[in-house]
């Protein structure tokens, strides 16, 4: 996360708005925002280091042991994906190239992903699938960083409350282990007639930028909240009833949901439709607000350094967001 931690009553000094009205419609009190230097791939590539660290064995807090033992496991890695809505630059380069060439990944081919809030758990899935058995490929690691601070319309009450900045990484690797172990299956589904529900309206090539333009505002996501919920509540069960039914599960088999954090009330409404109680599943919007791609990695790496999450473990991790996008992934921690 980036340094800058900033509350509710901090927003409500510059906005019209309060605690009270943003708790209540959303679960958040907090989110953490980058200053104007911090860009998608510096969070990146910080979540990056925890995560090779950790795959390379160093779980201490010493930096420079820690940049050691991530340098030595970044030499390891295959490939990086990188899921991201707010990339560093338009297109080229993508992110995960600039992260592979700052943490020294140099036998790496790298490649981002734009699937929105859904965007860890396509980059999981993409991964498992160029690590298959027919390929060489041995080791990879998947990142989903944002900086949605930096296209938040933020005279705009309604939606820039919800947004936070952060990164979340995994490293995945082929151990060759049968049955119930890892990343055992996914579920990937997009419906593109509800774009315009959540998107970026400009920049791209369908509105780009004409010369002699005055712009008032900075490329911002434009969102339908109400289709946006209705959307999500849907989305969400029906990830989770078919992710169930693939593993023939039953909730008390299931020790945690990871869900896209996205709204607090988003995931009561599903609680309640699937009758599953809302403890099973794992809720930190309140300390980081949405950050889309990597609210699903951040919300595994709380759960995993505190010691909620034990070996053998069934997670089920369930995103949605533009494009639109939903999906989710059955791990066996």
């Amino acid at each position: 996360m980036p340094p800058n931690k900033v509350s509710n009553d901090d927003l409500a000094k510059k906005i019209d708005t309060n605690d009270e009205w943003i708790r209540s419609h959303t679960g958040i009190r907090y989110r953490y925002l980058a200053d104007e230097t911090i860009a998608a791939s510096d969070l990146a590539i910080e979540a990056a280091k925890n995560a090779l660290a950790m795959a390379g064995g160093y779980r201490g807090a010493d930096a420079a042991q820690r940049d050691k033992t991530a340098a030595e496991t970044a030499k390891t890695l295959d490939f990086v994906i990188v899921a991201t809505i707010s990339s560093d630059h338009v297109g080229i380069p993508s992110t995960a190239c600039l992260v592979q060439d700052k943490i020294g990944a140099f036998n790496a081919f790298a490649f981002d992903i734009s699937a929105a809030c859904t965007g860890f758990v396509y980059a999981l899935e993409t991964a498992a699938g160029l690590l298959c058995v027919r390929s060489e490929r041995k080791r990879a690691l998947v990142i989903g960083t944002e900086v949605l601070s930096k296209i938040t319309d933020w005279e705009d009450r309604g939606s820039c409350v919800l947004f936070g900045d952060g990164s979340g990484a995994a490293v995945l690797e082929k151990t060759g282990k049968q049955g119930n172990a890892g990343l055992v299956h996914s579920l990937l589904y997009a419906d593109g007639s509800g774009s315009e529900s959540l998107y970026l309206p400009r920049g791209g090539t369908r509105n780009p930028f004409k010369k002699g333009e005055i712009i008032e505002k900075g490329i911002c996501v434009s969102m339908n909240g109400q289709e946006v919920y209705n959307f999500a509540v849907k989305a969400m069960t029906s990830t989770i009833e078919s992710l169930m039914k693939s593993q023939n599960a039953g909730i008390d088999d299931i020790s945690r949901i990871v869900p896209h954090q996205a709204n607090a009330r988003i995931v009561q409404a599903a609680s309640k439709r699937l009758e599953i109680p809302l403890e099973k599943f794992y809720l930190n919007i309140e300390e980081y607000a949405n950050t889309s791609s990597a609210s699903i990695p951040i919300a595994l790496d709380e759960m995993n350094r505190s010691g909620f999450l034990k070996k053998g473990d069934l997670i089920l991790t369930v995103g949605f967001g533009g494009g639109l996008t939903f999906g989710g992934n059955v791990i066996y921690w």
